[in-house]
């Protein structure tokens, strides 16, 4: 098998057609397609249906597809190395809105300033998107929140992160966070608050109503809203309360909030997942370290409100 199978494979997959992928690929249509015809054999297995419309992966295509995408992707970094001399290629991460308006802007810097010829692809979607990124390949590591759903993956614990009810000063029934209990306001001391939150599917949203429940009341939910920047920015505009990590309180809005630590929660744990270190390319290997080494330092600086970190 040689890379120049792969790319020729990977080529007809992404533009749908042995034509197309011939004319990009500045080849012609009957050797790219005896190449392929040589990988299938090399296989044992049928990777492309072919049809009047063009070809599509089987089950098996699909899955050697991914591969071949990674292996391509890991040679183009070798040979970049080794031309430079020095650590370059590419790396995807994957934050979340919360954990990106507090890390996104530290990690940036600091990939540039140890590594600036890596080209870091950060991606910011919501937790769950996340997951399903790594499974597919599309991210070398993300920050997420399910132990359960990074149990496929390498895993490095970072950081426990407290709620935080957030509200502005004049929405009504804001009061109950002005002199509170030290261990927080607990959920029964919420209803009736008017509440904006994620939707459902939400790995945060589960954890909230997982909290009222457990106190035996209902979230008062007037407002469910995905995008972080929109959700604080009716927050800030006094329309609603919400309940999100204290990370949320670095993103600008029109003025300061009201907040307290939202009791019956034991918080919400940070996790740096990975694909396989074989999997990795240095770049992604070094960019892990970075993530980790950034999150960390700013836990014990103080900067990432009610974070502690975990054990390694």
């Amino acid at each position: 098998m040689e890379l120049r199978q792969l790319r020729y494979f990977v080529s007809v997959v992404e533009h749908g057609s042995m034509g197309r992928a011939a004319q990009a690929l500045g080849v012609v249509t009957s050797a790219l397609s005896q190449q392929i015809s040589r990988l299938e054999g090399e296989l044992s297995a049928r990777l492309l249906q072919r049809g009047a419309g063009g070809v599509t992966p089987t089950d098996a295509g699909l899955a050697f597809f991914q591969q071949a995408q990674l292996v391509l992707r890991h040679a183009d970094d070798a040979l970049r190395a080794a031309q430079q001399r020095r650590l370059s290629g590419h790396v995807s991460v994957g934050l979340a809105p919360t954990t990106a308006s507090v890390l996104g802007l530290p990690l940036v810097q600091a990939m540039r300033a140890r590594y600036p010829d890596v080209r870091l692809h950060l991606v910011e979607a919501l937790s769950g998107h996340l997951a399903d990124m790594l499974v597919t390949r599309r991210l070398d590591l993300a920050i997420v929140f399910s132990s359960a759903a990074a149990r496929r993956w390498s895993v490095l614990p970072l950081l426990r992160e407290r709620l935080f009810v957030m509200a502005a000063a004049g929405l009504p029934g804001a009061d109950v966070l002005q002199g509170r209990d030290p261990d927080g306001v607990q959920p029964a001391q919420l209803a009736g608050l008017p509440l904006v939150l994620p939707t459902g599917p939400h790995g945060l949203r589960s954890t909230v109503d997982a909290a009222f429940a457990a106190a035996g009341v209902a979230p008062e939910v007037v407002l469910e809203i995905d995008s972080l920047p929109v959700l604080m920015a009716s927050v800030h505009a006094g329309i609603a309360a919400t309940i999100q990590p204290g990370a949320a309180l670095a993103l600008p809005g029109a003025g300061p909030l009201r907040a307290a630590v939202l009791a019956g929660t034991a918080g919400r744990d940070n996790l740096l997942a990975s694909l396989n270190d074989d999997e990795l390319s240095p770049a992604a290997l070094a960019a892990r370290v970075t993530v980790a080494e950034v999150a960390r330092s700013l836990v014990a600086a103080g900067r990432w409100a009610g974070a502690e970190l975990l054990p390694s």
